[in-house]
């Protein structure tokens, strides 16, 4: 823009001659009407114009989001330093002095188109790189090196229940347990000493505390990056779904499909655990052995489907039965059921048994063809024992069904025990020996 003719003239062509497309204007007004409608790479702006001068124009240029970022180059012939300054001030990027050296101004507008090329490219870049930020399908974080964190993205808010933003300025280590908290402050420290030798402290499974206050299972990532100042990136993956499935499957292999309570290779983990916990504690632990009486005989009578309930039955009984953590209820094989309590001298596990067996015929199971009862009965046998260097559980067990085949042939739906120390323990303890 010039309202001397013969200078737009000689920039008109000169532009034209470098295989730029130009546009000419000799009023600020005109000139804002073009750059709003045409929207250029770059203007020459004179600085001294009738009506309204470059320095208003450029000002109007830069308050409207369509031309604020064209580049404005400046021409006046009034170089004083205050007004070059007042040029840069407003927005122009770049001040040529009158009377014009085309030259220099081809020069002049190529560095202009350069830059402003590649700070396109910059800005598509920063843009793409938002977007991918913005879908991923992971959560990430941007953390400085105190451990406060910078920036979220969509999908770490979404993980976590907060808001865009609400997160920045918080520390990392107060959504974490207070182990894992102190493992990642402890990283931090390392890195802040000696940020040459950081590396990433890799994947790991981490507990984080959602923002209602519940525990989301994740994936966490951090690896240490330098821009102007030592960051860490951080990436959480929600592996709750895979940890639940995880967790269900070994849930599956501690329980018994048919009865749903513990299994055989559960109790036996189980059992070996609490054998060593009662070792070192001197407390007692107590066996219980069940058999359902009669149960060939019912499943001919009644069939399969029948006795597969009774089971059912009988083992939501037994289980009710294991109240501690320490008490486990399984079913063993077949109609056989085993309890341990630990922490439970003889006479207590007696009484456990006792209850055990009236419970189970208190159900009034219909049995029709028992020789003990009119409802389906069970025989049950305890042993207790206080575990020793030399003893083992195979002994305890053994102690168990032998007191348990007593009761049956003492005309089953009965308790039979034997208590440690006691002479058929002790001859227990030898037969397994040999």
């Amino acid at each position: 823009m010039d309202d001397a003719p013969e200078n737009l003239s000689a920039l008109r062509k000169l532009m034209v001659q470098q295989g730029y497309q130009t546009f000419v204007a000799t009023s600020g007004e005109r000139a804002l009407k073009i750059a709003r409608r045409v929207h250029p790479d770059l203007i020459l702006l004179d600085v001294m114009m009738p009506g309204m001068d470059g320095f208003e124009t450029c000002r109007q240029l830069k308050s409207h989001a369509a031309t604020q970022r064209i580049p404005v180059i400046f021409m006046s012939a009034r170089t004083e330093t205050e007004d070059v300054v007042a040029g840069f001030d407003i927005g122009a990027v770049d001040y040529i002095s009158k009377p014009l050296r085309m030259a220099e101004v081809c020069a002049r507008v190529r560095t202009q188109l350069h830059i402003r090329s590649k700070s396109e490219t910059q800005e598509e870049q920063a843009e793409r790189l938002r977007t991918i930020v913005n879908n991923m399908a992971e959560g990430l974080l941007i953390i400085e090196a105190d451990g406060r964190i910078q920036f979220t993205n969509p999908a770490c808010d979404k993980y976590l229940g907060y808001q865009e933003n609400e997160l920045a300025g918080r520390a990392i280590a107060d959504l974490l347990n207070p182990l894992v908290a102190q493992e990642y402050l402890d990283y931090f420290d390392r890195y802040a000493a000696a940020p040459e030798t950081a590396h990433s402290h890799g994947t790991r499974e981490v507990i984080i505390r959602h923002r209602n206050g519940s525990s989301v299972c994740m994936d966490l990532t951090l690896t240490p990056m330098y821009l102007r100042q030592p960051l860490f990136i951080g990436l959480l993956h929600d592996i709750t779904h895979h940890k639940q499935s995880e967790d269900a499957l070994q849930r599956a292999a501690m329980v018994d499909p048919l009865t749903k309570i513990a299994n055989r290779r559960h109790f036996d983990s189980f059992l070996e655990k609490e054998w060593q916990r009662a070792m070192r504690s001197a407390q007692p632990l107590s066996l219980v052995v069940l058999d359902v009486d009669h149960f060939k005989l019912y499943n001919d009578t009644l069939g399969h489907p029948a006795g597969d309930a009774c089971l059912q039955q009988v083992a939501q009984a037994i289980a009710s039965h294991a109240l501690r953590p320490t008490d486990l209820a399984a079913r063993y094989g077949g109609e056989e059921f085993v309890l341990l309590f630990a922490e439970t001298d003889g006479d207590s596990a007696y009484l456990l048994a006792e209850s055990i067996r009236a419970h189970v015929e208190s159900l009034q199971i219909p049995h029709p063809r028992s020789t003990t009862s009119a409802w389906l009965t069970v025989s049950i046998g305890v042993a207790t024992i206080t575990p020793h260097q030399l003893d083992n559980t195979e002994s305890l067990f053994v102690a168990a069904d032998r007191a348990m085949y007593v009761a049956k042939e003492g005309g089953r739906n009965q308790v039979q025990a034997t208590q440690t120390g006691s002479a058929a323990m002790e001859a227990v303890k030898a037969l397994v020996m040999r």
